[in-house]
């Protein structure tokens, strides 16, 4: 006897997997989003940055130190994994890396004694994820990531980014910021408890940017996220089908051309700006 069964027509939609870093690539400009995930040959890039090593250093310090039992959090423990950690890429000369070096160890070891090390952690670079879209009822995104920190507060999640750029953050930044939205959504369902609070913890200041999101200001940025996904796919799909790379992956010239690492394969980027020193964003040192 023939299997009865039902075909409405319609082919379910794939979900588009996603990282924040992703999303903010292409919303930047399509043409570096594609030369950092599509193109190959990988196109050729400018050499380190400063300003990304040292933030690179201090994240890496921050982690190992608040996985330590909280009694061994001390700004001493800090500023000795501050060397451990330490590489001197993309500086002027060791003139400027040394004193970057004491720099950051003033740094995190401030950052101990003003907001404590008693934090309870259960995430330090934890790999979050979530299932999500702009209609709950048919998901769209799986939205992944690793986040710097996720603290417990009595039942809630906080999700904690450290930051060591030029400008302290205000509380504005981390309302706006999709990626700590995201993270807090893809933690509350990964650690299966409510996270509805983001910090951005700005080292060089000791600022702390605080937003506290609702269920309506996460739904918009997941919305926000969709629509960008959504646009990156569509874009990619027809770049396989043999469509014109730069109409489809248009760049977006600004300022930020002047220290892009794909300035060297970007002609429009060039022009855009003229090229920064690799130690020009860091945060100046007093």
């Amino acid at each position: 006897m023939e299997q009865l069964g039902f075909d409405f027509g319609v082919e379910p939609r794939p979900l588009i997997k996603v990282t924040p870093a992703r999303l903010s690539i292409y919303d930047d400009c399509p043409r570096r989003y594609r030369m950092t995930y599509l193109d190959r040959p990988a196109p050729m890039r400018t050499g380190p940055w400063a300003h990304n090593t040292l933030g690179a250093v201090v994240h890496n310090a921050m982690r190992e130190l608040f996985g330590l039992p909280s009694g061994e959090r001390t700004p001493e423990r800090a500023a000795k994994l501050v060397s451990r950690h330490w590489r001197g890429a993309g500086f002027a000369d060791a003139v400027q890396v040394a004193r970057y070096a004491e720099a950051a160890r003033r740094w995190v070891a401030d950052y101990v004694e003003e907001h404590g090390a008693d934090a309870d952690v259960v995430g330090l670079e934890r790999w979050v994820s979530a299932t999500v879209g702009s209609d709950p009822a048919s998901p769209s995104l799986i939205v992944e990531g690793r986040a710097d920190r996720i603290d417990r507060r009595d039942a809630e999640l906080v999700v904690v980014d450290y930051k060591t750029g030029r400008r302290a953050p205000e509380d504005s930044d981390a309302r706006r910021s999709q990626a700590l939205a995201l993270y807090a959504v893809a933690a509350g369902r990964t650690l299966r408890a409510p996270c509805s609070r983001v910090e951005l913890h700005h080292l060089p200041s000791g600022t702390v940017a605080v937003a506290e999101h609702t269920d309506e200001s996460l739904s918009e940025h997941v919305r926000r996220a969709e629509e960008t996904a959504t646009a990156s796919r569509t874009a990619t799909d027809r770049l396989t089908e043999g469509g014109d790379p730069d109409q489809l992956f248009p760049a977006r010239p600004a300022p930020r051309c002047a220290w892009c690492e794909l300035r060297p394969s970007c002609p429009d980027g060039r022009q855009a700006a003229p090229a920064a020193r690799p130690w020009d964003l860091l945060v100046p040192t007093t």
